[in-house]
């Protein structure tokens, strides 16, 4: 017979306070956002009043109602779409090959390339260099302004290289003996065996690049170019005349109270919706690059 060990009073109990915990720890995460999407359909009296909580007081749609109904909202919104695809492929594409390159031991100056991507991570040009180098050559209303200057995140670089070393060298030297050359190893056998971190790389690098406005707000002066978060933000600013948003003052100044909850609940769903395609692999890409320095 097979015996079955029962759980000992003392795992009994961990398990209760490691329930409780996480069970406070959802709440205290999901309160916040809940009450934000309240807000956003509630009346601004109740909103002013503190009447609001998890559940929507004086349901209210007019901002909704002034956001969609602006032809604006919906450029900039395809805009934010556009940026966010083309700036995570580029910079995928950079990390991952910055990566590979600084996963090889027996790489000459491998050190020297580490040192200068760490150096980055602490000392930056400064925001005016910046400014007069991205219009020099020429990027300014133009989405490489977005992409290129973002293109590798230190932090996600050291990730990938991390994972990269761990993989079995045995691999890459049978993919040599049957005639793949450096590139045909990355992408044969590298990258099919880097699902993981590459699909946690891709929801780092996208979220960055939806939720960023400051470059676009620098480097962009024309509103059919800017992206909806720029859009939202100069909603809350109150800057709705010129052709940021086709809004009006006095709609705006009634649906003041909840202006914000409505730029946070329309910027966060396109992440929210991609989000659970991508977290199976989370937890392991993080966790499987980390597990080297």
């Amino acid at each position: 017979m097979v015996s079955v060990h029962r759980p000992t009073r003392g795992y009994r109990v961990f398990q209760g306070v490691n329930g409780v915990i996480l069970t406070l720890v959802v709440v205290v995460t999901l309160y916040p956002f809940v009450n934000i999407i309240a807000r956003s359909f509630s009346g601004e009296r109740h909103i002013r009043a503190g009447e609001v909580t998890l559940w929507p007081q004086g349901f209210n749609l007019t901002t909704y109602e002034i956001v969609f109904q602006d032809s604006m909202f919906w450029r900039n919104y395809g805009n934010t779409v556009l940026y966010t695809v083309v700036s995570t492929v580029v910079a995928m594409v950079l990390t991952t090959c910055y990566a590979y390159v600084l996963s090889k031991k027996h790489l000459k100056g491998r050190s020297a390339l580490v040192g200068i991507a760490v150096f980055t991570m602490f000392f930056t040009g400064g925001l005016i260099p910046n400014y007069v180098l991205i219009t020099s050559l020429g990027m300014k209303n133009t989405i490489w302004a977005l992409a290129i200057p973002n293109a590798i995140s230190v932090f996600n670089l050291l990730v990938m290289k991390a994972f990269f070393e761990s993989l079995p060298t045995e691999l890459e030297e049978a993919a040599q003996i049957d005639g793949l050359n450096t590139y045909g190893t990355l992408l044969r056998i590298v990258l099919p065996l880097s699902k993981a971190v590459v699909a946690t790389m891709v929801l780092f690098y996208s979220v960055s690049f939806w939720n960023s406005w400051f470059g676009a707000f620098l480097y962009m002066d024309k509103a059919e170019l800017m992206p909806a978060t720029v859009y939202l933000r100069n909603l809350i600013a109150g800057a709705t005349t010129g052709g940021n948003a086709g809004a009006g003052t006095e709609q705006l100044s009634q649906a003041a109270a909840n202006i914000q909850a409505v730029t946070i609940v329309l910027t966060s769903l396109p992440i929210l919706c991609v989000y659970p395609f991508v977290q199976r692999y989370f937890v392991s890409g993080v966790m499987l690059g980390a597990v080297k320095g």
